[in-house]
């Protein structure tokens, strides 16, 4: 421990408080005995005066009451001075006896030179005029304590002779105590130093568990909760001691909980496919995942502290957190010249004990594709209903006028009801191709694929579509010799064929020559069908594959097509594991491209 940290210390403050209790008894004690002590000196002092006094006094009244007419009988002052010369008394420095007329007739030591002198002292004066003894603690030149006292002298018939007049230092007393004083000092210091060492030893017992437990506390901040304070015995201190290892136990196990819990959230939220922004009642970003993060193209560590408007980038739009709370979800666009991006925003709030709002959470997800499929859905119901809606009315027209008589008329009837016939050959087309697609999707169209050579295969399919081809209309085949072999589903791959082939036999105009040609690309196969028909602008070129999609609309439904065609050929190339695309220049032609993997070979992308 450092000098700054004892001074602070609860240690120090015990000793201190050994000490002041010490200081206050012994004050207490000390101030008792000497004043006592110093009554009883003063008492015995005055005691031993007295009896001095007393003796003398009986002295003088012998020498007073003698006759002086005897011639042998000393005279009185001699007799006197003989007496005070006689008398020894260690307390006593002066006497001096005076008579009746306050005349001094005998005096002691140095006060010899008073003889004769009238005294004019006002105890003297009192005990003369009075007859009464005085006595009173005075200060002489040298400023000591003088103990004074006047004591009147009579003669046998009570008449007042003379006063005694006698001074007594207090030196000797006061000598007396000033040692004691000392004594009593030298053993505070002594109690003292004894009760600053059994203070300190005593306080030691008492905060080195509470030095343990501050440690331990110390220890236990930075989540290390392996130690134990140790428990010296059986008092409060101890229990306290053995209280705070439970409390450590318990500490231990919540923070290994709550660490657990820490690290699950932290892995879920780190998992999660979905952006987690939790704000607090400010708005302000207080953390975010790293999918939110690759959602929003930032650093999380960066939006921290961040507005959350502002990282939505709604700053312009919402003018508080309450709209988005009500709204509770929304839809952001992110969208840029080069390409979609959609985020649905789920807003929660965050409340605590007392229902007081502490936080917000948001969710964020990426979107586009579900919203491209919702807008293909919408579209593509919106083409079911349109596509369907056509030959339903021209059938209704037609009913409604054979219903009408007209079936009455041999040669409007049978057109009549051939149109009819041919819409409702259609719309069971449609229906056929939306019922595959739709197997498609849910992958319930299985392939019954086999080994076969594709080139002899689509001879095979040319040589159809030669016996039925329009005139001033050619196939022209550019075919490799040789055998390579795929497998293939041949009723499946005859379908896709059958819609490329007739889609440029439809487009061609008359006079027109259809290419077919196959290439061997070392891994796969690449199968080209090329039309010299008017072509497709270059930024409605990839949308042929869609379904119900029509280059031609019009001239589309004139020969009875669906617009699936080609979706279906799509859907069953890739199922081949092959790739299909299309090229073509307005007013040139259009070329339809696919591929098919050959056998016994490493597959490769193009």
């Amino acid at each position: 421990m450092n000098k700054v940290g004892f001074f602070r210390s609860i240690q120090l403050k015990f000793i201190i408080i050994f000490i002041l209790l010490l200081l206050l008894a012994m004050q207490i004690i000390g101030s008792f005995f000497t004043e006592k002590l110093e009554e009883n000196l003063r008492n015995n002092f005055n005691d031993t005066i007295d009896q001095n006094v007393q003796l003398l006094s009986y002295n003088l009244e012998q020498a007073f009451n003698k006759d002086r007419e005897d011639e042998e009988v000393p005279s009185l002052p001699s007799e006197v001075q003989d007496i005070l010369d006689d008398f020894r008394s260690s307390n006593i420095t002066n006497i001096e006896v005076i008579d009746n007329q306050s005349r001094v007739i005998a005096a002691s030591g140095n006060r010899q030179s008073n003889i004769g002198d009238k005294t004019t002292r006002e105890i003297v004066q009192q005990a003369i005029l009075f007859d009464t003894f005085d006595e009173r603690t005075m200060r002489d030149q040298d400023n000591n304590q003088v103990f004074v006292k006047a004591d009147p002298v009579f003669n046998d018939e009570g008449i007042l002779e003379g006063v005694i007049y006698l001074e007594a230092s207090y030196d000797e007393v006061n000598d007396q105590l000033q040692d004691i004083n000392k004594i009593f000092l030298q053993g505070s210091i002594l109690a003292i130093v004894t009760s600053a060492l059994i203070g300190i030893l005593v306080a030691r017992s008492i905060t080195r568990p509470i030095i343990e437990m501050r440690e331990q506390a110390r220890t236990m901040s930075k989540g290390d909760f392996s130690q134990k304070v140790n428990v010296y015995g059986k008092d409060e201190i101890s229990q306290l001691a053995e209280t705070f290892n439970d409390l450590n136990s318990r500490l231990k196990h919540s923070y290994a909980t709550i660490e657990e819990e820490r690290w699950k959230l932290s892995s879920v939220l780190f998992n999660m496919s979905d952006g987690v922004i939790a704000t607090d009642n400010g708005g302000v970003v207080t953390l975010m995942n790293e999918s939110a993060g690759r959602l929003m193209g930032q650093n999380p560590d960066d939006i921290i502290g961040d507005f959350l408007l502002d990282v939505l980038q709604l700053e312009e739009k919402v003018v508080d957190l309450t709209e988005l709370l009500e709204s509770g979800t929304m839809i952001i666009d992110f969208s840029n010249d080069e390409q979609d991006f959609l985020i649905r925003a789920n807003f929660s709030t965050v409340l605590d004990d007392e229902d007081e709002v502490t936080g917000f959470i948001t969710v964020i997800s990426d979107v586009t594709e579900q919203e491209k499929v919702e807008q293909e859905r919408r579209e593509f119901v919106s083409n079911v209903s349109h596509e369907l809606r056509t030959p339903l009315t021209t059938m209704k027209s037609y009913v409604e006028a054979l219903t009408e008589g007209a079936w009455q008329d041999k040669e409007i009837a049978p057109k009549f009801l051939g149109v009819a016939q041919n819409e409702t050959e259609r719309m069971i087309r449609m229906v056929n191709d939306l019922l595959q697609l739709s197997k498609m999707d849910v992958k319930e169209y299985p392939l019954n694929r086999e080994r076969t050579e594709f080139v002899n295969y689509f001879h095979q399919i040319i040589d159809r579509f030669d016996m039925n081809l329009p005139e001033q209309i050619s196939l022209r085949r550019e075919l490799p010799k040789g055998q390579y072999y795929v497998w293939l589903d041949k009723d499946k791959m005859t379908q896709v064929l059958d819609n490329i082939i007739s889609n440029a036999i439809k487009y061609s105009p008359e006079g027109g020559e259809i290419r077919l040609k196959v290439e061997n690309k070392r891994y796969h196969l690449l199968v080209s069908i090329q039309d010299p028909g008017l072509g497709i602008a270059y930024d409605k070129l990839e949308k042929i594959f869609e379904r119900f999609y029509r280059a031609d609309k019009a001239r589309t439904r004139k020969l009875g097509g669906t617009g699936l065609g080609l979706a279906i050929s799509k859907e069953l190339i890739e199922a081949h594991h092959g790739q299909v695309w299309a090229k073509s220049k307005e007013g040139k032609g259009t070329t339809v491209f696919f591929t098919l993997p050959l056998m016994n070979q490493k597959r490769r992308g193009i």
